[in-house]
């Protein structure tokens, strides 16, 4: 149940004191209820613990998954295990095609300027 803090600080001393009775008489009543009913007579409410796992359970657990992946990993075919085909090497320009080429260019930029002029 939410009160709200502000509420409080407006009541006056007998009127925290009658909640209080009335916290406690709430209190005592839903005991003596779980005991009729045969719960455990705990005055705060039933938490629902948490599901934990022993060590050996994990262990047991992972080893299984363990088992798993390898059984992925080893149902692959073999083809990554073949070394991939070197690219061949890229073709560059000997140097006496390069001349060949650098004269060519000489030539038509020098003709180009000429035919400005």
């Amino acid at each position: 149940m939410f009160i709200d803090p502000m509420n409080l600080l407006d009541l006056t001393i007998n009127q925290l004191k009658r909640a209080a009775a009335i916290k406690e008489q709430i209190a005592d009543l839903t005991k003596e209820l779980r005991a009729i009913l045969g719960a455990s007579g705990n005055s705060g409410a039933t938490l629902k613990r948490k599901r934990t796992m022993s060590a050996s359970v994990k262990k047991k657990i992972a080893a299984a998954q363990k088992a798993r992946w390898a059984t992925l990993r080893g149902a692959k075919p073999a083809t990554r295990s073949v070394k991939p085909v070197a690219k061949p090497k890229k073709k560059t320009m000997g140097p006496a095609a390069r001349a060949k080429l650098s004269a060519k260019l000489k030539a038509y930029w020098a003709a180009k300027k000429a035919r400005k002029k």
